[in-house]
């Protein structure tokens, strides 16, 4: 590496080290250090060319991968529309690819959302679903939790005669780790409202997202 380009990578560490962070959140440049950290117990030399820029790059991945920590779900559907000329039938949304990231062990959950409610007197703008899915993947999380917290939050804003959500996904931590068996998807529900207490409503979410588990989900 050049005198000048380490001297350009030392500046930017520099003031990483000095911008300030949140209360209680470690700075960025304590970020990157402790991905140094982790580097040289996996028994690698984080000053080594190849490797010298890598906690900066993984600082800033995961400010991607856990961007649902800065984003408030519940103002996602802030915003809804009444007017809909009288329509009260079912609105899915199906095939939400997400990706998340296991609590347990910070390695990758893959996999699609179906999201349904049946609206009272508001509807929401179809991205708004889409973008409520990502505000709790992108975060540490377990399939479980994550769909009750979208389910929830959704019957909590818009107040609908019911609302289904189901997730299936792959779980890294299942296919690159411990018992490693590849190919297995987990599929979990809420079902809230009309979904829970009519069974032809539950029946028609389930025809119209075809049936769960049954769609491959990579683990890539």
């Amino acid at each position: 590496m050049s005198e000048e380009k380490k001297a350009t990578k030392a500046k930017q560490r520099k003031k990483a080290s000095t911008t300030s962070a949140p209360a209680g959140r470690p700075s960025r440049a304590e970020a990157e250090d402790a991905v140094r950290v982790l580097m040289r117990w996996a028994g690698d030399d984080p000053a080594r060319e190849g490797l010298i820029d890598t906690p900066a790059r993984v600082v800033r991945a995961y400010e991607e991968f856990f961007a649902g920590y800065q984003v408030d779900p519940r103002e996602i559907l802030s915003r809804t529309f009444s007017e809909v000329d009288g329509y009260d039938e079912m609105i899915v949304l199906k095939d939400i690819r997400f990706e998340s990231y296991c609590e347990h062990h910070m390695v990758p959950i893959i996999g699609r959302a179906h999201v349904a409610y049946l609206p009272e007197h508001r509807v929401v703008g179809i991205s708004k679903l889409a973008r409520l899915v990502d505000a709790f993947a992108k975060r540490l999380q377990i399939q479980e939790k994550m769909t009750a917290q979208i389910a929830d939050t959704l019957n909590e804003i818009l107040q609908p005669k019911g609302v289904g959500v189901i997730l299936e996904a792959a779980h890294q931590c299942m296919s690159t780790r411990g018992v490693h068996k590849a190919g297995v998807e987990m599929v979990t529900s809420r079902m809230l409202g009309t979904f829970r207490t009519d069974p032809s409503t539950r029946r028609e979410f389930l025809s119209i997202v075809g049936n769960p588990g049954a769609m491959s989900v990579a683990n890539t």
